[in-house]
């Protein structure tokens, strides 16, 4: 675990990064506020495995490290530009999708596997599948990958 304070002119944020594992023994870090928001979020099933979007993730074993840091102006102008250039590529992504798949919506656990089961078609699809739907595609082998659909008007 490692806690960093960030402060941005007269306010201050903490943050806690935690090493976390899924039930298929994944292992990936994410940031929350503090402790109470990775366990309300974990507890309503709203963390996901970044490799197999696992909804069942615990705290790995971690050594703590904490930190107390003042950002200056120009580090916040360096986290600024990283978070910009990050936002742009997946803004990239989300534009290359759009334009060479098909959009289905919330019917992707269906037109999936019309495509996984009939080897002929290769069509290239995207849309929304529910944690339950999404669940039953990997029990049948069907791999999904998740994206992060960053807003191009921000």
């Amino acid at each position: 675990m490692q806690i960093i304070e960030i402060s941005l002119k007269n306010d201050s944020y903490f943050m806690i990064k935690y090493n976390l594992k899924c039930n298929n023994n994944h292992e990936f870090e994410s940031w929350f506020s503090d402790s109470e928001e990775f366990n309300k979020l974990n507890k309503k099933k709203l963390l996901e495995c970044i490799y197999c979007s696992s909804n069942k993730i615990e705290k790995s074993i971690m050594a703590p490290m904490i930190s107390g840091m003042k950002l200056n102006q120009e580090s916040v102008n360096i986290l600024d530009k990283k978070l910009l250039k990050e936002k742009k590529e997946l803004i990239k992504l989300r534009e290359h999708i759009e334009k060479n798949f098909e959009f289905v919506g919330d019917k992707l656990s269906k037109k999936i596997r019309d495509i996984y089961y009939d080897k002929d078609t290769k069509k290239s699809i995207y849309g929304t599948a529910t944690p339950e739907e999404r669940k039953e595609l990997a029990e049948e082998g069907i791999d999904l990958l998740s994206i992060p659909w960053v807003s191009k008007d921000n």
